[in-house]
């Protein structure tokens, strides 16, 4: 665009300096003339105007090609090749400069690429040695993170201002109800956390952020969103009476209530760079809830057991003293004395009774359920077995995709169990194992040869409590079946007499993570020039450093490309910035039911059919949730007021209003790269060397546009724009940005 402006311009001032030259030439000439030569010339250019003014306009249109020939060929390609040697030495090292315009500048283009080629080579080889000096460090970080993220416990760090500098993803799952309303965490419930990765750690300069109230659990947000603020004071002011009294063991902790009526512990432990001196502070934090219940019910039933006990106990022991003080008593009173002593003992036992069925559903309430690959439980179920009693194993090949949602620990117990008992009553020597998928429910099923137990038998093991070497639980098979959802029975295949028993095991799906999607053609490119005046911009945010903010990158997929005409969003995507670093783990990614049909040209694009939609939550309950997720950031989209139009006609109804200052990589890619005349996301991302997958999903291209954004502001720092305030301002004099919507 800018190109064609210079070269209109360009023409005009050529066409006005020809006409200005041949019209003095012209008047020099005429004057110079006599009168006898100026009549006959005055009467030629009368005769022939017409061809004279087509020869002219002939001239000036040649001089315009010939122009337009010398700006593409000197000018124009010159630039370009500026901006691709820009492009090499920042983002894209890989990226080479296609030879255009004038013999010198292909020769200087090639020129350009042996450089690029030693410097590439040189980038490569000091990255190489930077890697190698910092593996020692990096490995010590994986351990860091991988301990962290098998921690029991959450782990939270903070500094002094309550900004979180690491948390592992226990301490998000935590606090995920205090996260978006109690709808989890960023990704897809996901818990964002999605839980791509354990632990997450921010150790660069402190983002600065502007003064809205947090709520979500992230790096460089405030623990005070998540934590009352009290609580935490209090806690420091613990660890400094500690440190005045100078006390070895520096832990304060207290309990309070998270969202939902769940208990937590929380430890508070300081960080301290030299002695006295607290940097930050250490929160482990623990979900007592279950603890406190299980305590509080198992006291009450010892309790219960005790007094009914002691009363029980002294019926016994008077009627036994009766019986031994008086030997020489009527069998009528004895025989009531004896009465006593066995119904006594009667109620005794079935409170005994009572309270072990208790206690064992107190037990099974604690059971973890987890995710386990299929054919990871055949293998641990063979190893007990074999271990435990010598029993050979075999098993059938098992679907590498299947997975279940089980306490592995009571599963291979409870079977080893029950070979234990076919091998001790029935000479069982070997058992198969097989495992068969279903929709809800997959079978899992002991097979073997030899005797078959009786009905009763059967049904008695699958009912006692399992009982080996180790100990005794207080539950059996026919429980673990049941605690999973599931079932369990004995049967005979009749085909060839083999018995087995069948446990059905519930069936679940891990996390795929998002969709990759072929490249399509982008959306049309709109701007709203209201967008550069949002009110949440103020004027100590627009002076700090790009590189120092915080930003939330998002896309939506949308039912059409008219939101003024009743199309509606079908998904939210979003990944957030923090000190340069693109987040993985915490994402958000929600899929909206629009309560209209979407359009086939959007079911090809973006992959979303309305089957997918239906259940979904409705647009008034996910844009409150990503309005939490993106507060006290800055917004970037890739042609945001697309995006932001979609936002901006639900404020009314929803009462949400996005007030953050925005950014938009359309924009900025025309400020950084003038002379390119495609500005969509694919080609910005071709361009600086972004690898092109999930487009077309929210998510996917969030994730696409932040790797482009972080690509992109060390080349706006070439330009001279650092702060939000000048990289708005530049990308408002863009053409794009003239565009309104």
């Amino acid at each position: 665009m800018r190109h064609a402006r210079r070269t209109l311009i360009t023409l005009a001032l050529a066409v006005a300096g020809a006409v200005v030259f041949l019209g003095g030439a012209v008047a020099v000439f005429y004057a110079a003339l006599s009168p006898t030569d100026r009549e006959a010339v005055s009467s030629i250019a009368a005769r022939k105007g017409v061809i004279l003014a087509m020869l002219a306009l002939l001239m000036v249109l040649s001089l315009g090609v010939l122009i337009e020939l010398l700006l593409r060929r000197y000018v124009i390609a010159a630039r370009a090749l500026v901006e691709e040697a820009d492009i090499m030495l920042g983002p894209n090292p890989s990226r080479r400069v296609h030879p255009a315009g004038t013999p010198e500048l292909r020769a200087l283009a090639e020129t350009v690429n042996r450089f690029a080629e030693r410097h590439q080579e040189l980038q490569e080889a000091v990255a190489e040695r930077i890697k190698k000096a910092q593996a020692d460090v990096e490995e010590e970080k994986n351990r860091l993170a991988a301990l962290m993220s098998e921690l029991a416990q959450g782990v939270v760090v903070c500094n002094t201002e309550g900004r979180i500098l690491l948390y592992n993803s226990r301490a998000k799952h935590l606090l995920s109800e205090a996260s978006l309303g109690g709808g989890g965490g960023g990704a897809a419930g996901a818990g964002g956390s999605t839980e791509r990765s354990g632990a997450q750690a921010s150790n660069e300069d402190e983002p600065v952020r502007s003064p809205l109230a947090g709520g979500l659990v992230g790096l460089g947000r405030s623990i005070f969103g998540v934590i009352d603020r009290g609580l935490i004071l209090h806690g420091l002011e613990n660890l400094e009476h500690l440190l005045q009294e100078r006390e070895t063991t520096l832990i304060s902790q207290f309990v309070t209530t998270a969202p939902g009526d769940h208990l937590l512990r929380i430890q508070m432990a300081p960080v301290l760079v030299r002695e006295h001196v607290v940097t930050g502070y250490v929160l482990t934090l623990e979900d007592m809830t279950r603890a406190i219940e299980f305590g509080g019910r198992r006291d009450a039933l010892l309790q219960s057991l005790m007094e009914t006990t002691r009363s029980s106990l002294a019926s016994i022991r008077a009627a036994i003293e009766n019986i031994l003080e008086f030997p020489d008593m009527s069998v009528e009173r004895r025989t009531r004395f004896s009465s006593i002593i066995r119904d006594e003992a009667v109620a005794l036992s079935g409170r005994l009774d009572a309270g072990a069925a208790e206690f064992s559903e107190h037990v099974r309430a604690q059971w973890p359920l987890e995710d386990m690959r299929a054919r990871d439980l055949i293998s641990l179920i063979r190893r007990r077995i074999e271990s435990a009693h010598a029993i050979r194993t075999r098993a059938d090949e098992v679907d590498d995709a299947l997975w279940l949602k089980i306490d592995s620990y009571s599963v291979a117990r409870a079977l080893s169990y029950l070979a234990s008992r076919l091998s001790e009553e029935c000479g069982v020597t070997e058992v198969g194992l097989r495992l068969g998928p279903g929709p809800r429910l997959a079978h899992l099923d002991m097979t073997w040869a030899g005797m078959n137990p009786r009905v009763e038998t059967m049904q008695r093991w699958e009912s006692e409590p399992v009982s080996l070497g180790e100990g005794t639980n207080p539950y059996s098979l026919r429980e673990v079946a049941e605690r999973h959802g599931g079932d369990v029975w004995h049967q005979v295949d009749p085909s060839d007499g083999t018995a087995y028993v069948r446990l059905l095991l519930p069936v679940t799906k891990p996390d795929p993570g998002w969709d990759l999607r072929v490249v399509r053609e982008s959306r049309p490119e709109y701007y709203d020039f209201d967008l550069f005046h949002q009110p949440g911009q103020t004027p100590q945010l627009d002076e700090v450093p790009l590189r120092r903010l915080t930003y939330t990158v998002f896309d939506t997929e949308t039912t059409g490309l008219h939101p003024s005409s009743g199309d509606e969003i079908i998904s939210i995507g979003a990944i957030r910035i923090v000190n340069g670093r693109l987040l993985q783990s915490e994402v958000f990614d929600r899929l909206v039911d629009p309560r209209r049909p979407i359009s086939p040209t959007s079911i090809d694009i973006t992959g979303i059919s309305p089957d997918m939609l239906v259940g979904q939550p409705s647009i008034d309950v996910v844009l409150p949730q990503f309005h939490r997720f993106a507060e006290e950031t800055v917004l970037v989209a890739h042609n945001a007021a697309f995006d932001m139009r979609f936002l901006q006609l639900k404020e009314e109804r929803t009462g949400v209003r996005f007030i953050n200052p925005l950014l938009d990589t359309l924009l900025l890619s025309a400020v950084i790269h003038p002379n390119q005349e495609v500005h969509r996301l694919e080609m910005i991302a071709e361009r600086l060397g972004v690898s092109l997958v999930g487009r077309h999903t929210a998510l996917g291209d969030a994730i696409l546009t932040g790797e482009a954004f972080l690509k992109m502001v060390p080349l706006l720092a070439d330009k001279g724009i650092h702060t939000l305030r000048q990289a708005r301002e530049a990308a408002e004099k863009t053409y794009y940005a003239r565009v309104v919507y």
